[in-house]
């Protein structure tokens, strides 16, 4: 197998005498997607924050394709090209999609001024590739659906070279029609390599979407699973009971069938 995009290696995150994340190994090759799992407090979203740089760990060790990374705050995640899309995008409902694309980071004219014919060109390009069926490059994002919108956050994360994706419940609230939109964008960029933490509860949407899954509960890592190779019953028992099947590797969270 290639080296890992990220391995991430014991790591812990503690509130107080709580254990939010506890011991959890996990990792990434490129091209795959990859579910993390859990229950509400389960552990999974603390788990990706202190790989976005968004929360400091307490102990473990991350690995960035073979090499130890220093991720002490959002800034060293972009420099080690991860980005994260949250559920509630961080996008300027007034402003349209190029405008989004490089707000905080506009291309700018030899006399530095903003460039909006450049930036609007360089949004229809990466639009082209990711989505070739956008077309409303003038309407602001408040007016965009679901997975337009999605299209808009997914285009800025890659325009700007990111290889890591941690994509936060991305179809949550979306209709039949722009979930499928988010599946062949993703699709698209496991095409090119890019490979995708998802965080979801919906093991539907893992089952769809994802290669591999790693269920957590209470802080703790149930286990890692190919997709493929399991039903959506085992992933609902590895969630709610902790049991990892027998064809899956069971973390230190996991108990043991009967």
């Amino acid at each position: 197998m290639t080296t890992p995009l990220v391995e991430m290696r014991d790591m812990q995150k503690s509130f107080g005498g709580i254990k939010a994340v506890d011991h959890v190994t996990i990792d990434l090759y490129p091209g795959e997607v990859v579910g993390v799992l859990g229950h509400n407090g389960a552990g999974k979203s603390v788990l990706m924050k202190m790989l976005s740089g968004a929360l400091p760990r307490d102990g473990g060790e991350i690995f960035i394709n073979g090499k130890k990374a220093v991720i002490n705050n959002p800034r060293d995640a972009r420099n080690h090209q991860i980005e994260t899309i949250y559920q509630y995008l961080a996008l300027a409902d007034n402003l349209d999609a190029a405008s989004n694309l490089f707000l905080g980071r506009e291309l700018t004219t030899p006399l530095g001024f903003v460039d909006d014919a450049l930036m609007e060109a360089e949004t229809r390009k990466i639009m082209k590739r990711l989505n070739p069926n956008f077309r409303r490059f003038h309407t602001p994002v408040a007016g965009l659906s679901g997975g337009q919108r999605q299209s808009v956050a997914i285009a800025r994360a890659v325009y700007f070279n990111a290889k890591i994706l941690i994509m936060d419940e991305p179809t949550a609230a979306l209709g039949v029609q722009e979930t499928r939109m988010v599946a062949e964008l993703i699709e698209q960029l496991k095409s090119e390599g890019i490979g995708i933490f998802l965080i979801d509860h919906d093991i539907h949407q893992v089952k769809a979407m994802c290669d591999r899954a790693n269920v957590m509960k209470n802080g703790q890592l149930v286990g890692t699973v190919k997709v493929a190779d399991v039903s959506e019953d085992d992933l609902l028992g590895m969630i709610i009971a902790g049991k990892c099947p027998p064809n899956g590797i069971p973390g230190p969270g996991a108990i043991q069938f009967a």
